[in-house]
């Protein structure tokens, strides 16, 4: 590639994670010639490479484990599982490499030049983008960032030490620690103790908050929380890690809060904490693009920024840091630039925690309704009711909907137990369509289903319930 290498886009998208490529994708199938830049080798960021992917494969050998284990209740009996890792770890990987390259696939079929080098932005209208075989400049009409996020550094901590693992050094997978502390008790942290304690490491959680999975109702932890803390070593709340020190034997870790010891020595140490933006190392200043002191871009509900040229979507606009929000607003940006009336006005972006038990909430929490001083009715429907819960051995499950008092429109739901990630799509749609509870009520599930356990919520509050019986 010579120096002064250029090329020139109708859209330049920087950064090939889920909404990267999906504006890319977007952006080339409504006509315009595209280049999209990404620093790795391979397309499909964070979410495909060392993040969603990756973890689900591995989470699918943990739920095999955990319910060949618990199968001996119904008087089916397993023996002790044998753990090949090396295998365990092909299938991850290629399970990765089958998606990242239909996606490279793709990008052929659709025309779209793909760049490998770091891009960082020279003018408002130009990219230089440098990699082991020099520089390039791309020029453009529009842009997209699509930079992402990148795990939390916790200052103070011996980050150069291999037994210190962010959640990428998690999915490596390189070994199985005989004790693993997990910080920080949200969505990621809660994952790899799910993969790790299967693949047999003794786990402790610490996280600073006062339950797990913060931001998420309570009730909808509780089961959760009460099926981990049989399988781990040590959860601590309110607590927080002071300090790490490398020793021969492992790592010190030293703590402050209830009930948590002075110090423990453990094998590796997980810093799950949170995602911070990569926006402050893009050049974004260059473009004249406004990044706030944190690493964000704000965006408007067409995903521009304060340059009307240059647009942003995905984890570096804002929180939640989900792939699925990404791609949609990937769409918009792809389709404004295209000259459709576009905007991101979606009613919500459901979460999924995929632990075990599943957690997945949408819309109004119960939490955020009583901090907003808004007014709502709630159900929860027990999964011990459920006769397809129990079929399945797991009664722990809870189904909760949420709505408005006097129009009884959903307001909000969440589910706890096994594929509560799969359920919350209905609860997503019925609150997307404006469906009040006799919408869910009134629609016929298949039974015995865990799905039928979002219509007896709902039946629940029009007071039609038949499965389960409440005082009048």
């Amino acid at each position: 590639m010579s120096e002064n290498a250029s090329l020139h886009a109708d859209v330049l998208v920087l950064g090939a994670g889920p909404g990267g490529y999906t504006a890319a994708f977007r952006a080339a199938d409504l006509g315009k010639k595209v280049v999209l830049v990404e620093r790795y080798p391979t397309l499909g960021g964070v979410c495909l490479n060392v993040g969603c992917i990756p973890s689900k494969a591995l989470l699918h050998s943990a739920q095999i484990i955990h319910e060949t284990a618990e199968s001996a209740n119904t008087g089916v009996r397993f023996a002790p599982p044998e753990i090949d890792l090396d295998k365990v770890r092909d299938h991850k990987n290629k399970v990765v490499k089958t998606l990242t390259m239909g996606l490279a696939a793709m990008a052929r079929q659709r025309g779209v030049t793909v760049i490998q080098g770091l891009g960082r932005f020279v003018t408002d209208r130009s990219l230089a983008v440098s990699s082991a075989e020099g520089e390039r400049t791309v020029t453009f009409d529009h842009a997209i960032i699509a930079v992402g996020s990148q795990p939390v550094k916790i200052p103070g901590f011996p980050h150069d030490d291999p037994r210190l693992i962010d959640s990428t050094g998690a999915l490596e997978l390189a070994d199985i620690p005989a004790r693993l502390l997990i910080v920080g008790g949200g969505i990621i942290g809660l994952e790899m103790a799910t993969i790790y304690h299967a693949l047999g490491s003794a786990i402790t959680v610490v996280e600073l908050m006062d339950q797990l999975i913060p931001g998420c109702d309570a009730d909808l932890v509780k089961p959760l929380h009460q099926r981990v803390k049989k399988w781990y070593e040590n959860i601590h709340l309110k607590t927080r890690v002071t300090r790490i020190e490398a020793r021969a034997e492992g790592l010190e870790v030293f703590f402050e809060g209830e009930g948590a010891p002075a110090s423990a020595v453990f094998d590796k140490v997980l810093v799950a904490v949170g995602r911070r933006p990569n926006g402050l190392g893009i050049g974004a200043e260059q473009a004249g693009v406004q990044v706030d002191e944190r690493g964000f871009i704000p965006v408007d509900r067409q995903q521009r920024t304060n340059v009307p040229h240059i647009f942003a979507i995905g984890d570096v606009v804002g929180n939640p840091m989900l792939a699925h929000k990404a791609t949609h607003e990937a769409k918009v940006a792809a389709e404004v630039i295209a000259g459709h009336k576009s905007a991101f006005q979606a009613l919500t972006i459901p979460s999924v925690a995929y632990t075990d038990p599943e957690l997945a909430w949408m819309g109004l929490t119960e939490t955020q309704a009583r901090a907003q001083g808004i007014a709502v009715e709630t159900a929860t429907f027990p999964w011990a009711a459920s006769g397809r819960a129990l079929g399945i051995g797991r009664r722990e499950g809870l189904t909760k909907i949420i709505v408005d008092p006097e129009t009884h429109r959903i307001l909000g739901a969440g589910m706890v137990g096994p594929n509560a990630g799969e359920l919350i799509g209905e609860a997503v749609l019925a609150l997307e369509m404006g469906a009040d509870v006799a919408d869910i009520a009134l629609t016929i599930h298949p039974h015995p289903t865990l799905s039928e356990t979002f219509a007896f919520a709902a039946e629940m509050v029009e007071g039609t319930i038949t499965d389960l019986y409440l005082k009048k």
